[in-house]
């Protein structure tokens, strides 16, 4: 029994949580955090490639934006590159590519509704697994829409993820790989991707407001079109226009670029992979690997 214990033990992730590196199993989160109560605090996900974070700058950008908008202060931002490479180092994971989580919340204190009164210690948790992607780069995966029922600060990447599980769980039933965001007729986003278009050639994705969240991926992507002669148009996309689209495809952390080949059970164009999609789809993965 000693041997098998001292087995479970080794093959235990080890995770990062409030200052130290310890075994999974042995963090405790108090039920008075306030993620766990109200959800509050935020999180983000990047990619590994052969030993490299990948765009890791912008993650903790946008991770220290929404920090700052949730008035959430006392995290040491900058310093989870460094527990990022150190989780990587510890777990030693016999994989190309991992996912790294990392998540802030105000921390535990006395619930109420209003921010604590005095000095309350944020608490931090990060972790690093296997990157299994989601979609099918090569072959496309369909998507479905749903109503944009999310609170109006959707650019904050909040730890208060409910409609976007709820919407995911219906693209689920409905064979779908993605949900995508649907308000007053225009395409906002899918619960864990940007979403793009092709009309005529010409790239088409929706601005950054409120209520689109500012992705990494959506950034590289935008870059790659740059670079590459492909050219682009920022702008709000009516649902209704998308009958017109001669592609579809959507860009994320966990799925990277993924053409859609049907949208609410109707195919895209011919239901195919389209060739500006696969062609970002390849700039993408060569960017990733340091190509």
């Amino acid at each position: 029994m000693e041997m098998n214990h001292r087995k479970h033990a080794r093959m235990s992730p080890i995770v990062y949580f409030n200052g130290e590196f310890l075994p999974k199993e042995q963090v405790h989160v108090s039920p008075d955090d306030r993620g766990f109560l109200f959800g509050d605090g935020v999180y983000d996900v990047t990619l590994t490639y052969g030993g490299r974070l990948f765009r890791i700058a912008d993650h903790l950008e946008r991770m220290a934006n929404g920090l700052r908008s949730l008035r959430i202060e006392g995290a040491d931002v900058d310093g989870l590159e460094k527990v990022g490479e150190e989780l990587m180092a510890r777990n030693n994971l016999d994989c190309y590519s991992q996912a790294l989580y990392l998540q802030v919340t105000r921390g535990a204190a006395k619930r109420t509704h209003h921010f604590p009164s005095g000095s309350v210690s944020p608490t931090v948790y990060a972790t690093i697994s296997p990157f299994n992607r989601k979609g099918d780069p090569e072959n496309g995966s369909p998507i479905a829409t749903v109503p944009d029922v999310r609170w109006a600060r959707c650019d904050i990447k909040s730890v208060c993820l409910l409609p976007n599980c709820l919407a995911t769980q219906r693209a689920k039933d409905l064979g779908a790989h993605e949900a995508v965001f649907v308000r007053d007729g225009a395409m906002m986003e899918g619960a864990s991707s940007t979403f793009f278009a092709v009309f005529d050639g010409v790239v088409h994705t929706p601005p950054l407001t409120n209520y689109v969240l500012p992705g990494i991926t959506r950034k590289v992507v935008l870059e790659l079109c740059e670079s590459h002669g492909i050219p682009v148009r920022i702008a709000s996309i009516l649902q209704s226009d998308l009958v017109g689209a001669d592609e579809i495809f959507i860009a994320g952390t966990t799925s990277e670029v993924v053409p859609v080949t049907a949208m609410d059970g109707v195919p895209v164009s011919n239901g195919k992979p389209g060739p500006v999609a696969r062609r970002i789809s390849d700039l993408f993965v060569s960017c990733a690997h340091g190509e």
